[in-house]
């Protein structure tokens, strides 16, 4: 029986080959994060969008600047926009910069303009832009349709939160001792 030829270092196979063989979830890198729609809105519906930039807004982005806190979206003749936006000026782009609060183009397919557009007319509804990130090299909009919360709402959510917390720290206290 002849003995197994010693290997090279490098030559032995890669786990790196195995994963790209298999489906995996491309990177998403977020951008910015409207952590506030989340309190203010139930969230009934969600969905992902591209938007329309241009290339200064583009490099700010991947900078890492961007506001969401007074965004939302509109449907106007059979488009979707977002309005209120905040995308700062690139530093290094001189004449060519973009206006830092103009309305944005969001897109979508027909059918989903469509739905929202039906749902963005119904009383007590309004597009909310969730959160924005990079998703395999273009930026994409998570866009929700939220009831805004009264008040009321707001305090029984924050209580029930607070109450599920405790009798969490209680179950977690009774494990460990």
């Amino acid at each position: 029986m002849a003995a197994p030829k010693p290997t090279a270092a490098g030559s032995a196979p890669k786990a790196g080959k195995a994963k790209a063989a298999g489906k995996e979830k491309p990177a998403e890198r977020v951008v910015a994060e409207n952590r506030k729609a989340r309190h203010n809105y139930e969230i009934l519906d969600s969905l992902e969008c591209g938007i329309a930039l241009v290339g200064s807004e583009v490099k700010s982005l991947r900078s890492g600047k961007m506001s969401l806190d007074e965004a939302y979206g509109r449907v106007k003749d059979g488009e979707v926009w977002l309005i209120g936006c905040d995308i700062p000026e690139y530093e290094k782009a001189n004449q060519l910069n973009h206006q830092p609060k103009r309305p944005r183009k969001l897109l979508l397919h027909r059918r989903e303009i469509g739905r929202f557009a039906s749902l963005g007319y119904e009383k007590g509804l309004t597009l909310v832009p969730l959160k924005a990130y990079f998703k395999n090299g273009r930026v994409k909009v998570l866009l929700g349709i939220g009831r805004g919360r009264k008040v009321h709402d707001k305090r029984q959510k924050l209580k029930a939160q607070t109450a599920r917390r405790d009798i969490e720290q209680a179950l977690r206290g009774r494990r460990s001792g």
